[in-house]
């Protein structure tokens, strides 16, 4: 019903930033909760942030908080994580994904999830 597709993702040195996009076509609905997550070669899923369905509640991992920042854009259907101070530890395969309810941090909640972008954070 929801199609995702990120783009943004890249190499950066440490310390750099990327801005990751997160487009959403098909039957979307302003009700949607959207969210952030990654996945590192060998590493289980890790929750990154969520956005609530009215756009202004916003929920972040601890290992992130303080710099990254997702936001929305409805006009676009599009929703983007903005990080900062990239760590090597942030390197993985960011994933978006969306539900019909309000935002959680588990990933199995979600219905939708886009194919994901790398990001690789190396000197």
């Amino acid at each position: 019903q929801v199609q995702l597709v990120e783009s943004g993702g890249g190499l950066v040195r440490p310390g750099g930033s990327l801005r990751l996009s997160c487009a959403a076509s098909g039957r979307t609905f302003s009700s949607y909760s959207m969210a952030w997550f990654r996945q590192a070669p060998g590493q289980e899923r890790e929750f990154v942030a969520a956005i609530g369905r009215s756009g202004g509640t916003t929920d972040y991992a601890e290992s992130v908080k303080g710099r990254f920042t997702i936001s929305t854009d409805n006009a676009k259907n599009t929703v983007y994580l903005q990080m900062n101070s990239l760590k090597p530890e942030d390197t993985a395969i960011y994933r978006c994904a969306t539900r019909r309810n309000i935002a959680t941090r588990t990933a199995v909640a979600y219905d939708y999830w886009g194919q994901g972008t790398q990001v690789i954070v190396s000197s």
